[in-house]
């Protein structure tokens, strides 16, 4: 697993009892729903582009390949924004969820170079 943003774990450390609640809260959101989890980061990528929230990007792609969502399928999510929210919205999230298949694959980034 991911170390978590510094921010992230400094709100958890300072409101333990906030974010325990937050964490519960997002865990009964999570299985509440006939989603699957892959469907479900899809979904929470898909906002995440919408809000244009890096961060999140950066995190629910992560997460969708961890669920098993292959490359294409999060690119094409990534695409669908691109009627809904415009070239360069589009453009940015391309970049942030690059950055994380290409963490993954360091394969990728020698070859783009």
């Amino acid at each position: 697993m991911q170390k978590l943003p510094r921010p992230y774990e400094s709100f958890k450390k300072t409101y333990p009892e906030i974010w325990k609640a937050y964490d519960r809260l997002g865990a009964l959101v999570h299985s509440t729903g006939p989603l699957r989890a892959k469907d479900r980061e899809m979904v929470k990528l898909a906002m995440a582009i919408g809000a244009r929230r890096e961060g999140a990007v950066h995190s629910h792609t992560r997460q969708a390949l961890a669920q098993g969502a292959q490359e294409e399928e999060i690119y094409h999510v990534v695409l669908l924004g691109l009627t809904t929210l415009g070239f360069p919205s589009t453009i940015a999230a391309m970049t942030w969820v690059k950055d994380e298949i290409e963490r993954r694959s360091p394969a990728k980034r020698r070859r783009r170079k």
